[in-house]
């Protein structure tokens, strides 16, 4: 036990330091190391490479190789972006100057809806700066609660979620949260959600840029179940870092909509869909490294006729 905290303690002081390594220096310095970063685990470390290309081509059909490996290592830099802007948000945006760096995109309805009694669900997924999306939510007022898993080290999860809670996003643990997530919702609170991971073979399978996907039912289920709305919401990087637009893309209310959003299936696949509509407009701006199309289920026996 004492080896472990000692483990977990060092690798906690690495990161700090690390982290304040990266404060300390100038975005423009940081822009080129991204760059440099992503050369390295792009093209010479080739990290995950035959994952990202594989989950390209069949997302992407009509892109060439050439193309693919353009998309994959602007990825590469757009994922050290985010932990540069990660480490630079809590010290540069703040109540009093967000608008410098966040510009808000058809964003009436989802306020509206948030201001409202009935709770809501937003719903987005690894794609552009989804950590500043939910700082940038704070600042505007507007606490929100995110499920997320438990870091194996207790310390850099600690820190995480200082980080998160600053403006007002708390943090619901994946394992054993359930009546938190159903106190928030009974308050006619806001839940986010990052509905692009893998659910196993016992999820909801949904079409996603034209092949299965296991997704998780939670969200439909709580949206049903709870009377809420779901919107659909994305928070990409613009010309440079710290610069973000923070978009309302989709909202449905499963009540007065078509009969199918009234439906786990219906509405998993309206979100899952409007998810993909968002990936295909910023491609390199999406986590391509997931093994978002695996299938592990077991085949259909079929019976042979008597």
């Amino acid at each position: 036990m004492l080896r472990r905290k000692i483990i977990d303690y060092s690798v906690y002081l690495v990161v700090r330091i690390l982290i304040c390594i990266v404060q300390a220096i100038r975005l423009e310095t940081g822009v080129q190391l991204a760059r440099g970063l992503a050369w390295l685990f792009c093209d010479v470390l080739k990290i995950r490479a035959s994952v990202v290309d594989d989950n390209l081509a069949h997302s992407f059909p009509e892109m060439s190789p050439a193309e693919r490996r353009g998309v994959a290592r602007r990825m590469w830099d757009h994922l050290f972006l985010l932990v540069l802007e990660v480490a630079h948000t809590p010290r540069k945006i703040h109540e009093t100057n967000w608008r410098d760096h966040i510009r808000l995109n058809n964003d009436g309805e989802l306020i509206r809806c948030m201001l409202d009694d009935r709770p809501v669900l937003v719903v987005t997924g690894h794609l552009g700066n989804f950590e500043v999306g939910g700082y940038g939510l704070g600042i505007l007022g507007f606490p929100t609660y995110t499920v997320a898993r438990t870091l194996d080290n207790p310390y850099l999860d600690r820190f995480l979620n200082r980080f998160r809670a600053a403006t007002g996003q708390y943090i619901i643990p994946k394992n054993g949260g359930f009546d938190q997530i159903l106190a928030v919702l009974d308050r006619g609170g806001t839940m986010a959600f990052l509905a692009d991971q893998y659910a196993g073979p016992k999820g909801c399978w949904v079409e996603f840029f034209g092949r299965q996907a296991s997704a998780h039912k939670a969200i439909a289920l709580l949206a049903l179940e709870n009377n809420a709305r779901v919107s659909v919401c994305r928070a990409r990087r613009l010309d440079r870092p710290m610069q973000f637009e923070m978009r309302n893309y989709a909202i449905v209310d499963p009540q007065s909509a078509e009969p199918a959003m009234g439906t786990v299936p219906g509405l998993t696949q309206w979100y899952t869909s409007r998810l993909e509509e968002l990936i295909r407009a910023i491609p390199d701006q999406y986590w391509w490294l997931h093994r978002r199309w695996k299938d592990t289920r077991e085949p259909r026996r079929h019976k042979k006729a008597a």
